[in-house]
């Protein structure tokens, strides 16, 4: 039996048609029929790193979708699920007259940047609690334009921190000295809009993950079992499916699925078919002898607290940082990504990101390990699903 979870959600990551990757599909035999049970999926509503980052792949399982509607119903408190479906309503509706917001778990409240009066009472009237910060979006969007353009150094990750209303750049161990000066000279220009912390691990992808899944090349993690047109499938990470055509459940077992499309990089998602009649249940593997039952499909939050399951580290726990994160690896930036505290390691790759039966995300790459601590990047579930046109089963 194979593992995963999720929901969906249709909100993707704005992006210029020119920066999106090409997805590569492969040729498509006639598919076998299986018998499963089509579900309803929900939906719901960026950071750079360097060469350094690892990615990580991990099992998935297929889930439904659904589309989230918050409005009057939304409790007060509210738990993060409830938060992350009222700020996709909120920056639908205000856009950039907001300037982010995150989840608080000691007031179970969404917190929303603004920077008028105006905006705070329309924030209020939606149920969440406005928080007047100096910074719009419009400037601190300029910021990571600046250092896109003049500081993506292989080793280096930002993404804007809501809570501290600037752009927070990280800067691993393998940057040089003339680098790091250069990465200085850029992040003090912005002012007060940015700041620098560096980590003493190294980013970079990692491949590995979930309920383990075995290639010629790679081992990585299923991340989420899907279906397309009633067909059985799995998500799992783009750089994995990059490098292997022909996946078994063992090593050195029999072939289960296929690779039919890969997006790597600018996304990091990768899509395989079933070839096999087996268990794939909508489910994530707790490593404790349980599994997590997957029904939706949701949107990452700042604030919230999220769980990651892998082939090689097993269930790790942590909390959401950064959306919308871009992450610089040697092979390629990849950007839209959910930035967390969660370690992982590799063999991790492709495994799913949750919170209780919510899918989020799919593991991309990250710095340390489980043993000291480390970061993670997500690919965001939701645009996986609607770029593959799959829905959780």
């Amino acid at each position: 039996m194979l593992c995963g979870s999720g929901w969906v959600v249709s909100r993707r990551s704005a992006r210029s048609p020119s920066s999106r990757p090409v997805v590569h599909r492969r040729a498509r035999p006639p598919p076998r029929r299986f018998e499963l049970k089509r579900r309803s999926v929900r939906t719901r509503g960026a950071v750079t790193a360097g060469a350094g980052l690892v990615m990580l792949a991990a099992a998935a399982l297929a889930l439904p979708s659904a589309s989230a509607a918050p409005g009057d119903d939304i409790p007060d408190p509210m738990t993060a699920v409830n938060a992350g479906q009222l700020a996709t309503t909120l920056d639908d509706d205000l856009g950039s007259a907001t300037a982010g917001s995150y989840y608080d778990p000691q007031e179970r409240a969404l917190v929303v940047n603004v920077t008028d009066e105006e905006t705070a009472d329309r924030v209020r009237e939606a149920g969440g609690r406005p928080r007047v910060v100096k910074h719009s979006l419009a400037s601190l969007d300029e910021a990571r334009a600046t250092l896109k353009d003049q500081a993506a150094i292989p080793g280096t990750a930002w993404a804007m921190d809501p809570r501290t209303n600037q752009v927070v750049v990280t800067a691993d161990s393998s940057v040089t000295a003339e680098n790091m000066r250069r990465l200085d000279t850029v992040v003090s220009s912005l002012g007060d809009r940015a700041t620098v912390r560096r980590s003493a691990g190294t980013l970079r992808p990692l491949i590995a993950g979930g309920d383990a899944i075995w290639g010629a090349q790679a081992r990585c993690s299923l991340g989420f079992n899907v279906l397309q047109d009633g067909e059985p499938y799995f998500l799992t990470a783009g750089h994995c499916t990059q490098l292997v055509e022909s996946w078994s459940d063992a090593r050195g077992g029999s072939e289960v699925a296929l690779t039919e499309a890969s997006s790597f990089p600018g996304d990091d998602y990768g899509l395989a078919r079933y070839t096999a009649d087996i268990a794939h249940p909508s489910a994530v593997n707790l490593y404790n002898g349980g599994v997590q039952e997957i029904s939706e499909v949701g949107t990452a939050i700042v604030g919230q607290q999220v769980r990651r399951s892998g082939s090689t580290t097993g269930l790790h726990e942590g909390v959401v940082t950064a959306v919308n994160a871009t992450v610089n690896y040697a092979e390629g930036t990849v950007e839209g990504l959910i930035a967390t505290t969660v370690c992982a390691e590799a063999g991790d790759s492709g495994g799913p990101l949750f919170a209780g039966n919510t899918g989020l995300g799919l593991t991309s790459g990250g710095s340390g390990d489980c043993t000291s601590g480390g970061e993670t990047f997500y690919q965001p579930l939701t645009e996986a699903l609607e770029a593959t046109g799959t829905e959780l089963g």
